[in-house]
Protein backbone atom coordinates (compact mmCIF):
# COMPACT_ATOMS: atom_id res chain seq x y z
CA UNK A 1 0.00 0.00 0.00
CA UNK A 2 3.09 2.41 0.04
CA UNK A 3 2.87 5.50 -2.62
CA UNK A 4 -0.62 5.80 -1.73
CA UNK A 5 -0.85 8.98 -0.44
CA UNK A 6 1.84 12.38 -0.21
CA UNK A 7 0.03 15.15 0.65
CA UNK A 8 2.83 16.83 -1.57
CA UNK A 9 1.34 15.26 -4.07
CA UNK A 10 -2.53 15.54 -3.27
CA UNK A 11 -3.55 18.64 -5.83
CA UNK A 12 -1.88 16.74 -8.83
CA UNK A 13 -3.34 13.23 -8.19
CA UNK A 14 -6.66 15.00 -8.28
CA UNK A 15 -6.37 16.62 -11.02
CA UNK A 16 -5.05 14.04 -13.02
CA UNK A 17 -7.39 11.77 -11.73
CA UNK A 18 -10.50 13.53 -12.35
CA UNK A 19 -9.39 14.29 -16.12
CA UNK A 20 -8.23 11.25 -16.31
CA UNK A 21 -11.93 10.33 -15.20
CA UNK A 22 -13.57 12.64 -17.74
CA UNK A 23 -11.07 10.77 -20.56
CA UNK A 24 -12.44 7.75 -19.41
CA UNK A 25 -16.02 8.17 -19.58
CA UNK A 26 -16.96 8.24 -23.22
CA UNK A 27 -14.78 5.74 -23.42
CA UNK A 28 -16.19 3.04 -21.57
CA UNK A 29 -19.51 3.72 -22.69
CA UNK A 30 -18.69 3.14 -26.30
CA UNK A 31 -16.69 0.24 -25.15
CA UNK A 32 -19.65 -1.12 -23.46
CA UNK A 33 -21.73 -0.68 -26.03
CA UNK A 34 -19.50 -2.48 -28.24
CA UNK A 35 -19.52 -5.61 -26.35
CA UNK A 36 -22.97 -6.74 -26.30
CA UNK A 37 -23.79 -6.38 -22.46
CA UNK A 38 -24.63 -2.27 -22.71
CA UNK A 39 -22.97 0.94 -22.06
CA UNK A 40 -23.22 0.57 -18.06
CA UNK A 41 -21.19 -2.69 -18.17
CA UNK A 42 -17.93 -0.61 -19.57
CA UNK A 43 -18.73 2.26 -16.80
CA UNK A 44 -18.87 -0.47 -14.31
CA UNK A 45 -15.65 -2.24 -15.11
CA UNK A 46 -14.18 1.14 -15.34
CA UNK A 47 -15.09 1.92 -11.75
CA UNK A 48 -14.11 -1.36 -10.16
CA UNK A 49 -10.99 -2.04 -12.34
CA UNK A 50 -10.07 1.32 -11.84
CA UNK A 51 -10.02 1.79 -8.20
CA UNK A 52 -8.92 -1.80 -7.08
CA UNK A 53 -5.97 -2.30 -10.04
CA UNK A 54 -4.75 1.40 -8.52
CA UNK A 55 -5.22 0.36 -5.11
CA UNK A 56 -3.30 -3.04 -5.39
CA UNK A 57 -1.26 -2.70 -8.57
CA UNK A 58 2.60 -1.89 -9.29
CA UNK A 59 2.62 1.63 -11.38
CA UNK A 60 1.47 4.18 -9.47
CA UNK A 61 0.26 6.31 -12.55
CA UNK A 62 -1.48 3.45 -14.04
CA UNK A 63 -5.42 4.19 -15.04
CA UNK A 64 -6.95 1.23 -15.58
CA UNK A 65 -10.49 0.26 -17.38
CA UNK A 66 -11.96 -1.03 -20.44
CA UNK A 67 -9.79 -1.28 -23.28
CA UNK A 68 -9.82 -1.90 -26.91
CA UNK A 69 -8.07 -5.11 -27.09
CA UNK A 70 -9.79 -6.38 -23.84
CA UNK A 71 -13.55 -4.98 -25.24
CA UNK A 72 -12.72 -6.92 -28.43
CA UNK A 73 -11.98 -10.49 -26.89
CA UNK A 74 -14.77 -9.69 -24.16
CA UNK A 75 -17.45 -9.14 -27.14
CA UNK A 76 -16.06 -12.27 -29.02
CA UNK A 77 -16.68 -13.98 -25.81
CA UNK A 78 -20.46 -12.32 -24.94
CA UNK A 79 -21.48 -13.09 -28.27
CA UNK A 80 -20.89 -16.87 -28.75
CA UNK A 81 -22.61 -17.42 -25.07
CA UNK A 82 -25.34 -15.13 -26.22
CA UNK A 83 -25.39 -17.45 -29.37
CA UNK A 84 -25.64 -20.17 -26.75
CA UNK A 85 -28.04 -18.55 -24.38
CA UNK A 86 -30.00 -16.41 -26.36
CA UNK A 87 -29.72 -13.55 -24.37
CA UNK A 88 -26.91 -11.30 -22.57
CA UNK A 89 -29.67 -12.14 -19.04
CA UNK A 90 -29.78 -15.81 -19.91
CA UNK A 91 -25.63 -15.98 -20.36
CA UNK A 92 -24.72 -13.99 -17.21
CA UNK A 93 -23.79 -15.97 -15.29
CA UNK A 94 -21.22 -18.09 -17.69
CA UNK A 95 -20.35 -14.25 -18.37
CA UNK A 96 -19.56 -13.40 -14.85
CA UNK A 97 -17.60 -16.66 -14.45
CA UNK A 98 -15.68 -16.24 -17.25
CA UNK A 99 -14.55 -12.63 -16.54
CA UNK A 100 -13.87 -13.34 -12.66
CA UNK A 101 -12.26 -16.16 -13.66
CA UNK A 102 -10.01 -14.19 -16.02
CA UNK A 103 -8.75 -12.17 -12.78
CA UNK A 104 -8.44 -14.97 -10.81
CA UNK A 105 -5.67 -16.26 -13.51
CA UNK A 106 -3.82 -12.50 -13.60
CA UNK A 107 -3.33 -12.73 -9.92
CA UNK A 108 -1.98 -16.19 -9.99
CA UNK A 109 0.10 -14.96 -12.76
CA UNK A 110 1.39 -12.31 -10.65
CA UNK A 111 2.11 -14.43 -7.42
CA UNK A 112 4.34 -17.00 -9.88
CA UNK A 113 5.85 -13.77 -10.96
CA UNK A 114 5.18 -14.34 -14.85
CA UNK A 115 5.29 -10.58 -15.49
CA UNK A 116 8.63 -10.47 -15.97
CA UNK A 117 8.74 -12.00 -18.97
CA UNK A 118 6.52 -9.76 -20.75
CA UNK A 119 9.63 -7.90 -21.74
CA UNK A 120 10.37 -10.68 -24.30
CA UNK A 121 7.68 -10.18 -26.44
CA UNK A 122 9.39 -9.38 -29.80
CA UNK A 123 8.36 -6.03 -31.29
CA UNK A 124 6.89 -7.29 -34.40
CA UNK A 125 4.07 -9.36 -32.36
CA UNK A 126 3.01 -6.68 -30.17
CA UNK A 127 3.52 -4.71 -33.46
CA UNK A 128 0.96 -6.52 -35.99
CA UNK A 129 -0.94 -7.82 -32.75
CA UNK A 130 -1.97 -3.91 -31.63
CA UNK A 131 -2.24 -2.86 -35.54
CA UNK A 132 -4.81 -5.79 -35.99
CA UNK A 133 -6.52 -4.95 -32.94
CA UNK A 134 -6.87 -1.56 -34.21
CA UNK A 135 -8.74 -2.44 -37.58
CA UNK A 136 -10.75 -4.98 -35.57
CA UNK A 137 -12.35 -1.70 -33.67
CA UNK A 138 -12.74 0.29 -36.88
CA UNK A 139 -14.00 -2.62 -38.80
CA UNK A 140 -16.92 -3.02 -36.55
CA UNK A 141 -17.46 0.50 -36.77
CA UNK A 142 -18.56 0.39 -40.44
CA UNK A 143 -22.20 0.21 -40.18
CA UNK A 144 -22.55 1.98 -36.60
CA UNK A 145 -20.87 5.18 -38.32
CA UNK A 146 -23.96 5.06 -40.79
CA UNK A 147 -26.59 4.56 -37.92
CA UNK A 148 -26.74 0.38 -38.90
CA UNK A 149 -26.15 -2.11 -36.53
CA UNK A 150 -23.03 -4.53 -36.87
CA UNK A 151 -22.92 -8.26 -37.91
CA UNK A 152 -21.53 -9.98 -35.09
CA UNK A 153 -18.37 -11.08 -36.87
CA UNK A 154 -15.48 -9.57 -38.78
CA UNK A 155 -16.37 -11.96 -42.07
CA UNK A 156 -19.92 -11.01 -42.01
CA UNK A 157 -19.18 -7.39 -41.80
CA UNK A 158 -17.10 -7.86 -45.37
CA UNK A 159 -20.02 -10.43 -46.24
CA UNK A 160 -22.47 -7.63 -45.81
CA UNK A 161 -20.61 -4.40 -46.01
CA UNK A 162 -22.75 -3.71 -49.58
CA UNK A 163 -25.63 -3.58 -47.70
CA UNK A 164 -24.29 -0.11 -46.15
CA UNK A 165 -25.29 1.95 -49.37
CA UNK A 166 -29.04 1.00 -49.08
CA UNK A 167 -29.28 1.73 -45.83
CA UNK A 168 -27.64 4.37 -44.73
CA UNK A 169 -28.97 6.73 -42.13
CA UNK A 170 -27.61 10.70 -43.35
CA UNK A 171 -27.98 12.39 -40.08
CA UNK A 172 -26.46 9.18 -37.93
CA UNK A 173 -23.21 9.50 -40.89
CA UNK A 174 -23.36 13.36 -40.19
CA UNK A 175 -23.11 13.04 -36.30
CA UNK A 176 -20.44 10.27 -36.68
CA UNK A 177 -18.53 12.55 -39.10
CA UNK A 178 -18.35 15.65 -37.12
CA UNK A 179 -17.41 13.43 -33.73
CA UNK A 180 -14.17 12.56 -35.70
CA UNK A 181 -14.09 16.44 -36.75
CA UNK A 182 -14.03 17.11 -33.32
CA UNK A 183 -11.67 15.04 -31.76
CA UNK A 184 -8.73 15.88 -34.86
CA UNK A 185 -9.89 19.58 -34.77
CA UNK A 186 -10.59 20.84 -31.32
CA UNK A 187 -7.05 20.27 -29.77
CA UNK A 188 -5.74 22.91 -32.32
CA UNK A 189 -8.08 25.51 -30.41
CA UNK A 190 -7.16 23.91 -26.46
CA UNK A 191 -5.83 20.81 -25.11
CA UNK A 192 -7.39 21.91 -21.57
CA UNK A 193 -10.60 19.62 -22.44
CA UNK A 194 -10.51 16.51 -24.06
CA UNK A 195 -11.67 16.46 -27.20
CA UNK A 196 -13.57 13.36 -26.92
CA UNK A 197 -15.73 14.73 -23.97
CA UNK A 198 -16.43 17.65 -26.13
CA UNK A 199 -17.72 15.40 -29.07
CA UNK A 200 -19.89 13.50 -26.78
CA UNK A 201 -21.44 16.31 -25.20
CA UNK A 202 -21.81 18.64 -27.73
CA UNK A 203 -22.86 16.11 -30.84
CA UNK A 204 -25.20 14.16 -27.73
CA UNK A 205 -26.87 17.95 -27.16
CA UNK A 206 -27.36 18.47 -30.67
CA UNK A 207 -28.70 15.51 -31.33
CA UNK A 208 -31.25 15.73 -28.53
CA UNK A 209 -32.68 19.50 -29.33
CA UNK A 210 -32.56 19.05 -32.96
CA UNK A 211 -34.73 15.32 -32.57
CA UNK A 212 -32.44 13.55 -34.90
CA UNK A 213 -33.73 10.58 -35.97
CA UNK A 214 -30.60 8.24 -34.87
CA UNK A 215 -30.03 5.31 -32.46
CA UNK A 216 -29.12 6.16 -29.13
CA UNK A 217 -27.74 4.45 -25.96
CA UNK A 218 -31.05 4.27 -24.73
CA UNK A 219 -31.99 3.21 -20.75
CA UNK A 220 -29.32 2.70 -18.01
CA UNK A 221 -29.50 1.34 -14.81
CA UNK A 222 -30.13 3.82 -12.08
CA UNK A 223 -27.66 3.00 -8.79
CA UNK A 224 -25.11 1.26 -7.72
CA UNK A 225 -24.66 -2.46 -9.82
CA UNK A 226 -26.05 -5.71 -8.88
CA UNK A 227 -23.67 -8.40 -7.29
CA UNK A 228 -23.31 -11.31 -9.02
CA UNK A 229 -21.76 -13.75 -5.81
CA UNK A 230 -25.12 -15.77 -6.36
CA UNK A 231 -24.62 -16.46 -10.07
CA UNK A 232 -21.32 -17.24 -9.53
CA UNK A 233 -21.89 -20.14 -6.58
CA UNK A 234 -24.70 -21.47 -8.69
CA UNK A 235 -22.79 -21.97 -12.03
CA UNK A 236 -22.48 -25.29 -13.51
CA UNK A 237 -18.94 -26.29 -13.56
CA UNK A 238 -19.63 -29.47 -15.39
CA UNK A 239 -17.69 -27.95 -18.62
CA UNK A 240 -15.15 -26.10 -16.95
CA UNK A 241 -12.92 -25.53 -19.91
CA UNK A 242 -16.10 -23.74 -21.69
CA UNK A 243 -14.91 -21.14 -18.81
CA UNK A 244 -10.93 -21.54 -18.40
CA UNK A 245 -10.16 -21.06 -22.24
CA UNK A 246 -12.00 -17.77 -22.86
CA UNK A 247 -10.17 -16.74 -19.26
CA UNK A 248 -7.04 -17.57 -20.12
CA UNK A 249 -7.60 -15.26 -23.12
CA UNK A 250 -8.49 -12.68 -21.34
CA UNK A 251 -5.70 -13.01 -18.73
CA UNK A 252 -3.30 -13.46 -21.37
CA UNK A 253 -4.04 -9.90 -23.18
CA UNK A 254 -4.43 -8.19 -20.40
CA UNK A 255 -0.90 -9.04 -19.23
CA UNK A 256 0.51 -7.53 -22.25
CA UNK A 257 -1.87 -4.76 -22.26
CA UNK A 258 -1.13 -3.63 -18.72
CA UNK A 259 2.59 -4.11 -18.41
CA UNK A 260 3.09 -2.43 -21.96
CA UNK A 261 1.53 0.25 -20.47
CA UNK A 262 3.22 0.04 -17.42
CA UNK A 263 6.57 0.82 -19.63
CA UNK A 264 5.07 3.61 -21.11
CA UNK A 265 4.35 5.17 -17.54
CA UNK A 266 8.06 4.48 -16.77
CA UNK A 267 9.10 6.24 -19.62
CA UNK A 268 7.31 9.12 -18.38
CA UNK A 269 7.55 9.62 -14.75
CA UNK A 270 11.25 7.66 -15.00
CA UNK A 271 10.20 5.33 -12.69
CA UNK A 272 10.05 1.62 -12.25
CA UNK A 273 6.98 -0.48 -12.25
CA UNK A 274 6.59 -3.99 -10.20
CA UNK A 275 5.36 -5.68 -13.11
CA UNK A 276 4.27 -9.05 -11.09
CA UNK A 277 2.34 -7.01 -8.27
CA UNK A 278 0.94 -4.89 -11.35
CA UNK A 279 -0.58 -8.44 -12.52
CA UNK A 280 -2.08 -9.09 -9.39
CA UNK A 281 -3.53 -5.53 -8.78
CA UNK A 282 -5.06 -5.79 -12.67
CA UNK A 283 -6.12 -9.60 -11.37
CA UNK A 284 -8.04 -8.21 -8.06
CA UNK A 285 -9.67 -5.43 -10.59
CA UNK A 286 -10.99 -7.49 -12.99
CA UNK A 287 -12.73 -10.00 -10.90
CA UNK A 288 -14.31 -7.50 -9.43
CA UNK A 289 -15.28 -5.70 -12.39
CA UNK A 290 -17.37 -9.15 -13.39
CA UNK A 291 -18.76 -9.68 -10.03
CA UNK A 292 -20.52 -6.25 -10.80
CA UNK A 293 -21.29 -7.46 -14.10
CA UNK A 294 -18.56 -4.76 -15.60
CA UNK A 295 -16.78 -5.53 -18.78
CA UNK A 296 -12.64 -6.19 -18.08
CA UNK A 297 -9.96 -4.70 -19.05
CA UNK A 298 -6.40 -3.72 -18.37
CA UNK A 299 -4.59 -0.44 -17.78
CA UNK A 300 -4.94 1.99 -20.48
CA UNK A 301 -2.25 3.81 -22.36
CA UNK A 302 -4.40 7.06 -23.15
CA UNK A 303 -5.88 7.58 -20.08
CA UNK A 304 -2.73 6.70 -17.91
CA UNK A 305 -0.71 9.29 -20.03
CA UNK A 306 -3.56 12.49 -19.32
CA UNK A 307 -3.31 11.30 -15.84
CA UNK A 308 0.64 11.99 -15.54
CA UNK A 309 0.58 14.74 -17.92
CA UNK A 310 -2.28 16.41 -15.96
CA UNK A 311 -0.13 15.82 -11.95
CA UNK A 312 -1.19 12.74 -11.52
CA UNK A 313 1.58 10.83 -9.74
CA UNK A 314 0.51 8.32 -7.25
CA UNK A 315 -2.04 5.56 -6.48
CA UNK A 316 -4.27 7.87 -5.34
CA UNK A 317 -4.86 9.32 -9.07
CA UNK A 318 -6.47 6.23 -10.27
CA UNK A 319 -8.51 5.54 -7.48
CA UNK A 320 -9.54 9.67 -7.74
CA UNK A 321 -10.49 8.67 -11.22
CA UNK A 322 -13.11 5.77 -10.43
CA UNK A 323 -14.74 7.96 -7.57
CA UNK A 324 -15.83 10.45 -10.28
CA UNK A 325 -16.94 7.78 -12.45
CA UNK A 326 -19.30 6.68 -9.36
CA UNK A 327 -20.39 10.04 -9.23
CA UNK A 328 -21.59 9.94 -12.48
CA UNK A 329 -23.04 7.04 -12.63
CA UNK A 330 -25.49 8.36 -9.64
CA UNK A 331 -26.10 11.56 -11.09
CA UNK A 332 -25.46 11.54 -14.89
CA UNK A 333 -27.68 8.31 -15.87
CA UNK A 334 -30.76 10.48 -17.10
CA UNK A 335 -28.52 12.61 -19.40
CA UNK A 336 -26.25 9.19 -20.38
CA UNK A 337 -29.45 7.49 -22.12
CA UNK A 338 -29.83 10.39 -25.06
CA UNK A 339 -25.97 9.80 -26.62
CA UNK A 340 -26.16 9.18 -29.63
CA UNK A 341 -24.00 5.35 -30.90
CA UNK A 342 -22.88 7.50 -34.09
CA UNK A 343 -21.19 9.65 -31.68
CA UNK A 344 -19.52 6.34 -29.81
CA UNK A 345 -18.87 4.70 -33.16
CA UNK A 346 -17.24 8.05 -34.08
CA UNK A 347 -14.85 7.74 -31.02
CA UNK A 348 -14.36 4.36 -31.46
CA UNK A 349 -13.04 5.23 -34.99
CA UNK A 350 -10.84 7.41 -33.04
CA UNK A 351 -9.59 5.16 -31.36
CA UNK A 352 -8.32 2.56 -33.43
CA UNK A 353 -6.66 4.52 -35.94
CA UNK A 354 -5.17 5.67 -32.44
CA UNK A 355 -3.70 1.93 -31.90
CA UNK A 356 -2.83 1.10 -35.22
CA UNK A 357 1.03 1.08 -35.33
CA UNK A 358 2.26 3.04 -38.25
CA UNK A 359 5.77 3.33 -37.53
CA UNK A 360 6.08 -0.21 -37.52
CA UNK A 361 3.89 -0.55 -41.16
CA UNK A 362 5.73 2.77 -42.39
CA UNK A 363 9.33 0.94 -41.90
CA UNK A 364 7.61 -2.50 -43.15
CA UNK A 365 9.97 -2.17 -46.46
CA UNK A 366 13.02 -1.64 -44.50
CA UNK A 367 12.93 -4.07 -41.58
CA UNK A 368 14.17 -7.51 -41.80
CA UNK A 369 11.69 -10.04 -43.55
CA UNK A 370 11.64 -12.43 -40.98
CA UNK A 371 10.36 -9.46 -39.17
CA UNK A 372 7.87 -8.48 -41.21
CA UNK A 373 6.59 -12.00 -42.11
CA UNK A 374 6.04 -11.97 -38.43
CA UNK A 375 4.36 -8.94 -38.15
CA UNK A 376 2.01 -9.13 -41.20
CA UNK A 377 1.28 -12.54 -40.20
CA UNK A 378 0.37 -11.78 -36.49
CA UNK A 379 -2.09 -8.84 -38.05
CA UNK A 380 -3.93 -10.94 -40.41
CA UNK A 381 -4.40 -13.38 -37.44
CA UNK A 382 -5.56 -11.14 -35.24
CA UNK A 383 -8.19 -9.66 -37.41
CA UNK A 384 -9.19 -12.92 -39.20
CA UNK A 385 -8.88 -15.92 -36.32
CA UNK A 386 -7.96 -15.00 -33.15
CA UNK A 387 -6.35 -12.97 -30.85
CA UNK A 388 -4.06 -15.19 -28.75
CA UNK A 389 -3.94 -17.82 -31.60
CA UNK A 390 -1.81 -14.56 -33.21
CA UNK A 391 0.11 -14.10 -30.67
CA UNK A 392 0.85 -17.53 -30.05
CA UNK A 393 1.93 -18.38 -33.75
CA UNK A 394 3.42 -15.32 -33.68
CA UNK A 395 5.59 -15.82 -30.24
CA UNK A 396 6.47 -19.48 -32.28
CA UNK A 397 7.28 -18.00 -35.47
CA UNK A 398 10.00 -15.22 -34.26
CA UNK A 399 11.50 -17.56 -31.28
CA UNK A 400 12.03 -20.11 -34.16
CA UNK A 401 12.98 -17.32 -36.64
CA UNK A 402 15.68 -15.81 -33.95
CA UNK A 403 16.67 -19.11 -32.96
CA UNK A 404 17.63 -19.94 -36.92
CA UNK A 405 19.71 -16.40 -36.60
CA UNK A 406 21.54 -17.64 -33.50
CA UNK A 407 22.42 -21.29 -35.18
CA UNK A 408 23.46 -19.32 -38.46
CA UNK A 409 25.89 -16.95 -36.71
CA UNK A 410 26.73 -19.62 -34.32
CA UNK A 411 27.91 -22.10 -37.67
CA UNK A 412 29.43 -18.43 -39.13
CA UNK A 413 31.58 -17.65 -35.81
CA UNK A 414 32.31 -21.95 -35.15
CA UNK A 415 35.47 -22.76 -37.15
CA UNK A 416 37.42 -26.18 -37.39
CA UNK A 417 41.49 -26.37 -38.62
CA UNK A 418 43.86 -28.57 -39.37
CA UNK A 419 46.78 -26.62 -38.43
CA UNK A 420 48.96 -27.93 -41.19
CA UNK A 421 46.71 -26.62 -43.60
CA UNK A 422 45.10 -23.45 -42.19
CA UNK A 423 45.36 -20.17 -43.86
CA UNK A 424 43.71 -18.47 -40.07
CA UNK A 425 44.85 -19.12 -36.98
CA UNK A 426 44.39 -17.61 -33.48
CA UNK A 427 48.23 -15.90 -31.76
CA UNK A 428 48.32 -18.73 -29.54
CA UNK A 429 47.86 -21.36 -32.19
CA UNK A 430 50.74 -19.61 -34.33
CA UNK A 431 53.55 -21.38 -32.84
CA UNK A 432 52.72 -25.01 -32.94
CA UNK A 433 55.99 -27.52 -34.38
CA UNK A 434 55.19 -28.90 -38.05
CA UNK A 435 55.12 -32.33 -36.76
CA UNK A 436 52.55 -32.02 -33.91
CA UNK A 437 50.41 -29.78 -36.40
CA UNK A 438 49.54 -32.82 -38.70
CA UNK A 439 48.20 -34.35 -35.43
CA UNK A 440 45.53 -32.06 -34.47
CA UNK A 441 42.26 -30.61 -35.31
CA UNK A 442 41.19 -27.55 -33.46
CA UNK A 443 37.48 -26.81 -33.06
CA UNK A 444 36.42 -23.34 -31.98
CA UNK A 445 32.97 -22.67 -30.70
CA UNK A 446 31.76 -18.85 -30.22
CA UNK A 447 29.30 -18.90 -28.07
CA UNK A 448 26.20 -21.06 -26.59
CA UNK A 449 25.80 -24.89 -27.86
CA UNK A 450 22.66 -25.36 -28.20
CA UNK A 451 19.87 -27.27 -30.54
CA UNK A 452 20.18 -24.48 -33.33
CA UNK A 453 23.97 -25.95 -33.70
CA UNK A 454 23.58 -28.91 -33.56
CA UNK A 455 23.44 -30.46 -37.11
CA UNK A 456 26.11 -28.04 -38.00
CA UNK A 457 28.28 -29.80 -35.78
CA UNK A 458 27.58 -33.20 -36.67
CA UNK A 459 28.82 -32.68 -40.30
CA UNK A 460 31.82 -30.96 -38.86
CA UNK A 461 32.65 -34.30 -37.18
CA UNK A 462 31.70 -36.07 -40.14
CA UNK A 463 33.94 -34.48 -42.06
CA UNK A 464 36.57 -34.77 -39.88
CA UNK A 465 40.18 -35.21 -41.78
CA UNK A 466 42.37 -37.96 -40.78
CA UNK A 467 44.51 -36.88 -37.30
CA UNK A 468 45.04 -37.98 -33.98
CA UNK A 469 43.91 -35.48 -31.29
CA UNK A 470 40.85 -33.06 -31.45
CA UNK A 471 40.68 -29.98 -29.35
CA UNK A 472 37.43 -28.47 -28.33
CA UNK A 473 38.32 -24.59 -27.67
CA UNK A 474 35.11 -23.81 -25.24
CA UNK A 475 36.59 -20.46 -23.86
CA UNK A 476 33.54 -18.53 -25.80
CA UNK A 477 30.65 -21.31 -24.43
CA UNK A 478 28.87 -19.54 -21.97
CA UNK A 479 25.69 -22.32 -21.71
CA UNK A 480 25.10 -25.77 -23.51
CA UNK A 481 21.93 -27.14 -23.60
CA UNK A 482 20.18 -30.73 -23.67
CA UNK A 483 20.69 -30.73 -27.69
CA UNK A 484 24.21 -29.54 -27.32
CA UNK A 485 25.29 -31.97 -24.90
CA UNK A 486 24.64 -35.28 -26.51
CA UNK A 487 25.58 -33.71 -29.59
CA UNK A 488 29.35 -33.73 -27.87
CA UNK A 489 28.68 -37.07 -26.37
CA UNK A 490 28.33 -38.32 -30.01
CA UNK A 491 31.36 -36.39 -31.30
CA UNK A 492 33.48 -37.87 -28.20
CA UNK A 493 32.18 -41.56 -29.16
CA UNK A 494 31.97 -41.18 -32.80
CA UNK A 495 35.72 -39.72 -32.38
CA UNK A 496 36.81 -42.72 -29.77
CA UNK A 497 35.55 -45.52 -32.68
CA UNK A 498 38.37 -43.74 -34.52
CA UNK A 499 40.71 -44.03 -31.87
CA UNK A 500 41.29 -39.89 -31.90
CA UNK A 501 41.57 -38.61 -28.56
CA UNK A 502 39.11 -35.38 -27.35
CA UNK A 503 40.97 -32.95 -24.97
CA UNK A 504 38.97 -29.52 -23.97
CA UNK A 505 40.20 -26.63 -23.07
CA UNK A 506 38.44 -23.76 -21.00
CA UNK A 507 35.43 -25.16 -20.26
CA UNK A 508 32.97 -23.12 -18.49
CA UNK A 509 31.34 -23.75 -15.10
CA UNK A 510 27.97 -24.85 -16.75
CA UNK A 511 29.12 -26.62 -19.59
CA UNK A 512 31.22 -28.92 -17.56
CA UNK A 513 28.54 -29.36 -14.62
CA UNK A 514 26.44 -30.59 -18.13
CA UNK A 515 28.91 -32.69 -19.23
CA UNK A 516 29.23 -34.03 -15.61
CA UNK A 517 25.59 -34.71 -15.40
CA UNK A 518 25.48 -37.10 -17.80
CA UNK A 519 28.71 -38.85 -17.45
CA UNK A 520 30.36 -37.61 -20.18
CA UNK A 521 33.23 -36.32 -17.66
CA UNK A 522 34.97 -38.38 -16.98
CA UNK A 523 34.07 -41.41 -18.49
CA UNK A 524 34.84 -40.50 -22.47
CA UNK A 525 36.72 -37.41 -21.33
CA UNK A 526 38.67 -38.04 -18.23
CA UNK A 527 39.81 -34.52 -15.87
CA UNK A 528 43.42 -35.26 -17.28
CA UNK A 529 42.18 -34.30 -20.93
CA UNK A 530 40.85 -31.64 -19.28
CA UNK A 531 42.74 -28.16 -19.63
CA UNK A 532 41.79 -25.21 -18.05
CA UNK A 533 43.10 -23.01 -21.40
CA UNK A 534 44.75 -23.93 -24.74
CA UNK A 535 48.31 -23.52 -23.83
CA UNK A 536 48.37 -25.68 -21.41
CA UNK A 537 46.80 -28.34 -23.79
CA UNK A 538 49.51 -27.60 -26.05
CA UNK A 539 51.77 -28.47 -23.31
CA UNK A 540 50.23 -32.09 -22.49
CA UNK A 541 50.33 -32.82 -26.82
CA UNK A 542 54.36 -32.39 -26.88
CA UNK A 543 54.64 -35.20 -24.60
CA UNK A 544 52.31 -37.47 -26.09
CA UNK A 545 53.70 -39.87 -28.59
Amino acid sequence: MTNLFNPKTLKGDIFGGVTAAVVALPLALAFGVQSGMGAIAGLYGAIALGFFAALFGGTSTQISGPTGPMTVVSSAIIAGEIAIYGSVEAAIGTIVATFVLAGIFLVLMGVFRIGQYIRYMPYPVVSGFMSGIGFIIIIFQFFPFFGMKSPGTIIDVFANIGSIANGINVQAFILSAATLAIIYLFPKVTKAIPSTLVALIVLSIVSTVMALNVPIIGDIPKGLPDVHIDTLLNMDWHHPMVLIIPALTLAALGAIDSLLTSVVADNMTKTQHDSNKELIGQGVGNAFAGIIGGLPGAGATMRTVVNIRSGGKTKLSGMIHSIVLIVVLLGAGAYAKLIPLPVLAGILVSVGIGIIDYKGLKHIKNIPRADAVVMILVLTLTVFVDLLQAVGVGLVLASLLFMKQMADLAEAKSTGNMLSNCERVLPDESNIPEELKKKIYIQHFDGPIFFGFVSHFKTIIQDLPEVKYVILRMENVPMIDQSGMYAIEDAVLALEQKGIQVLLSGIQKQPKAMLENIGLIPELVPYEDIYEDFSDALKALKKMP
